[in-house]
């Protein structure tokens, strides 16, 4: 149940999913691309045209035909190659509360832009997160924060990548012909991914922006199981791009394009990603039982690892959740040496999950007091997130170190600090996301397990632990995973056939 002190907060698990989804629109990240191993056309083609003078180009951002932010990007020659800049400007509405977003990324890349070096920040409020990144051979060296706390990771590359702002410059140096098919090896800074991604020239067309017609190539590409579509004129310059959920960029002007924001109170973000369902669940933390029929999913995309564990089952079509036992208490202490093998995953630090970090472990001494207990220590951290968070809407990719620091964020955030603490603990933990039931709806949302014994759900947004059988789990994981769920967004629909109370 939402307590009172919360009853304002309802989380949406996907806000990083969205809003990362859409700076792609606009030449930014590019997130979890649709991915075949063998992706028919041309590979990068070199270039054919020269980019000589620097080049400056402004959008207009639009959410459901409001106009919710803007950006402008740059790119110039520059030693061997060009350099590239975009900034992106948003003003969002989530759970009735404005965000202002602000992104900057800059790039230096070859002729055929391959990515030779990138620096990424996104900023909202008092949060701020930044990345930057070096092509070192065939390895990507990754560096995240800043001074004392910035940390160094090295990823090895299948081949040089392209980031995912050259996509806005990429097709001004090559002619383009209907039927051109580009298969592009795309780096995502914020999952550390490395996908490909098709795009595709459909047909050449003419298009009507703001009482001027132009013309224009129709591109297509496929992300996350969404379609966007792009318009661009024979130069390769970006006249529109439409993605899902009704956000559309338009070619704009210096002068034009920071005007007019206008309120979105009307198009909070989670509420428009909501899943509406016929019935009401009165006082859903008691529940011991609940039956839901899921249509518009594919069910290929949901980790068959999930069901059949004891709490969650799925068949033809039908989700039934059962309430988890009661946690018993276990005969180890911590730190505990001898953990089963394929548990050494949900102990080790990973991007943002900082565990090894001296300041998480000196927050779980403090918190803990050095208590031994697995089961005392989960619950002392449990609550101590939960008391200690701010609960407010946050934009950003969410990093233990950095929530850490802000004590504040969403659901995202609460389950990433608490997957790290308890892993600096010494328990193996991991983050879980689905969905989430309030006010007629189910939310989208993030959680946490945490080895026990065996896997217990806790959540730190809510204070709950175990979980309530309306949090429905669809996927395991870090924000690799968290942005896949943006695949069923808009597509799937729940009907609560049956439930049951203690």
């Amino acid at each position: 149940m939402i307590l009172p002190s919360t009853k304002k907060i309802v989380f949406d698990g996907t806000c990083v999913a969205i809003v990362l989804s859409w700076l792609l629109m606009i030449g930014l990240l590019i997130k979890r691309v649709h991915y075949s191993e063998d992706i028919p056309g041309r590979v990068i083609a070199s270039q054919e045209i020269d980019i000589k003078t620097a080049q400056r180009e402004w959008k207009e951002i639009y959410l459901k035909d409001q106009k919710v932010g803007y950006s402008v990007s740059l790119i110039k020659p520059f030693e061997g190659g060009y350099f590239i800049q975009d900034e992106i400007f948003l003003r969002l509405n989530l759970m009735g509360e404005g965000n202002g977003v602000y992104t900057l990324t800059q790039s230096r890349v070859d002729k055929d832009f391959l990515l030779e070096d990138f620096y990424f920040v996104m900023t909202s409020g008092a949060v701020r997160y930044q990345v930057s990144g070096k092509v070192e051979g065939d390895q990507l060296v990754i560096k995240t924060g800043k001074g004392r706390e910035q940390r160094s990771m090295r990823i090895p590359l299948k081949v040089r990548p392209v980031i995912g702002v050259g996509l806005a410059h990429f097709f001004k140096t090559r002619p383009m012909r209907v039927g051109d098919t580009y298969s592009l090896p795309l780096f995502d800074p914020s999952s550390m991914s490395q996908k490909d991604v098709s795009i595709r020239v459909v047909a050449e067309e003419p298009i009507r922006l703001k009482r001027m017609t132009y013309d224009s190539f129709r591109l297509e590409a496929e992300m996350m199981g969404k379609k966007l579509t792009f318009w661009l004129n024979e130069d390769g310059e970006v006249l529109k791009e439409e993605g899902f959920m009704g956000l559309t960029t338009v070619k704009s002007s210096a002068a034009l394009a920071p005007l007019d924001l206008e309120s979105t109170e009307d198009l909070d973000l989670y509420e428009l990603t909501a899943i509406k369902v016929d019935k009401t669940l009165p006082d859903p933390g008691t529940l011991s039982y609940i039956k839901i029929e899921v249509e518009g999913s594919d069910p290929t995309l949901l980790d068959p690892r999930l069901w059949g564990n004891g709490r969650q089952r799925f068949q033809g079509g039908v989700i039934e959740i059962f309430k988890e036992k009661r946690v018993l208490p276990v005969s180890y202490s911590l730190p505990r040496e001898d953990y089963p093998e394929e548990l050494n995953l949900y102990l080790d630090p990973e991007f943002n999950i900082e565990s090894d970090d001296q300041a998480l472990i000196d927050a779980v001494a403090e918190i803990t007091g050095g208590d031994r207990n697995p089961l005392s220590v989960t619950r002392k951290i449990l609550a101590w997130v939960y008391r200690s968070l701010e609960k407010r809407p946050v934009v950003s990719v969410p990093s233990a170190l950095e929530v850490l620091r802000t004590r504040r964020g969403d659901c995202n955030e609460h389950a990433t600090l608490l997957t790290g603490l308890l892993r600096a603990a010494g328990i193996p933990a991991r983050i879980s996301i689905g969905l989430v039931y309030s006010r007629k709806k189910f939310f989208y949302h993030a959680w946490t397990e945490a080895y026990i014994g065996k896997w217990v759900s806790l959540d730190a947004t809510l204070n709950q632990m175990p979980v309530d059988v309306t949090h429905i789990k669809l996927l395991e994981g870090n924000l690799d995973k968290q942005v896949e769920i943006a695949r069923l967004i808009g597509n799937l629909k729940l009907r609560i056939l049956n439930y049951k109370y203690d």
